[in-house]
């Protein structure tokens, strides 16, 4: 999932492709921005079939390259908590950008057609909630 010497062309829709162009790495983060999922059962549940070894090595990769964080719960030592980093709130306006493409391409239900509506007339109040919520996680207050 990073980009390698030998294959870094110095493109950067390559390089950004290589650390969050695949599918389940852009369902992890819809999942904690939308969502405000945290931990790995958090993203097992959500119902999108990923296994557990892809979804062990999105999440690695996701924190070597400093979009989320991991640290462990203070709660259960075996288990730990996913969040969004700077850099990986940076990614929001575009996860938002393809939500708002895909909404005026394919058939939608009625919770997605108010989430595109939202994204189109209030894009900055929901990256501002977007935040918030990861902030909030950060902070451990959720």
């Amino acid at each position: 999932m990073t980009t390698t010497a030998k294959t870094d062309t110095g493109c950067l829709v390559h390089r950004g492709a290589n650390i969050f162009g695949d599918r389940w790495t852009l369902l992890l983060l819809r999942d904690m921005m939308l969502h405000g999922r945290k931990t790995f059962g958090e993203f097992m549940e959500a119902g999108e079939g990923v296994s557990t070894n892809i979804l062990a090595s999105r999440l690695r990769a996701l924190e070597e390259t400093g979009i989320v964080w991991r640290r462990q719960d203070p709660e259960n030592r075996r288990s730990f908590h996913y969040g969004l980093t700077e850099k990986g709130l940076d990614l929001a306006p575009i996860l938002l950008e393809i939500i708002r493409w895909s909404g005026r391409h394919f058939d939608m239900d009625e919770a997605r057609a108010k989430l595109v509506q939202r994204i189109e007339t209030d894009r900055d109040g929901l990256l501002a909630e977007i935040r918030d919520r990861a902030l909030s996680i950060t902070a451990g207050r959720s």
